[in-house]
């Protein structure tokens, strides 16, 4: 049966979104009077996200717990600097980056089985486990080739779900530039998934 399109469902959803959004600013607000209990629940909500995607930034899981402490150490200074123009999943990955490339700056390091592990949607297993490995070792590969800007933005719109804005925003980079990473790592790891690697 064809579903009818009604008015209710967008301002449910409305809705739904702006108790998100009230009740992010009232938790940061009780982290910034330094509420441990409050800084305790931002960690269950938002601690697993924020580490995750340290680990697609750093490629390595030591690292990436170590950008998430530093970052919860920033949180926990700043709280009283979020103003609720952006959403507080947005500001927090903003502070998870910036930490990560500042750790980045000097070091280089490879893209581990585990990063890989939390790229694959569970959604889209490949019946053949030959197969499944194959396009795993050559995704490895192309997110090797990558750089941390490029991972990081193929993150932020893809698995973090932020918008492009959001996105150049955590960055800290034009719209443009977003748009422009994003099209190069699609590209590129198109190309090593189906064996062309040139990019144009």
């Amino acid at each position: 049966m064809k579903q009818e399109i009604t008015g209710e469902p967008c301002s449910q959803n409305r809705t739904g979104v702006m108790n998100d959004l009230h009740t992010d600013n009232l938790l940061i607000q009780r982290v910034s009077h330094q509420d441990e209990a409050a800084f305790h629940e931002l960690y269950e909500a938002y601690g697993q996200r924020m580490y995750a995607y340290a680990l697609r930034i750093t490629g390595d899981p030591v690292q990436a717990e170590d950008v998430l402490q530093d970052s919860l150490v920033v949180v926990w200074n700043m709280a009283g600097s979020f103003r609720g123009t952006s959403r507080l999943k947005a500001w927090l990955l903003g502070i998870v980056h910036n930490t990560a490339m500042k750790t980045l700056r000097h070091t280089s390091n490879p893209i581990t089985e585990e990063m890989i592990n939390t790229l694959q949607d569970e959604r889209d297993i490949p019946e053949d486990q030959v197969q499944q490995r194959e396009t795993a070792n050559r995704l490895r590969n192309g997110m090797a080739q990558l750089s941390p800007e490029h991972r990081a933005v193929l993150d932020l719109v893809f698995y973090q779900g932020l918008s492009l804005q959001e996105t150049a925003d955590v960055a800290g980079c034009p719209v443009g530039t977003v748009k422009s990473r994003l099209s190069y790592a699609r590209n590129r790891l198109k190309g090593l998934l189906t064996g062309s690697e040139d990019v144009t």
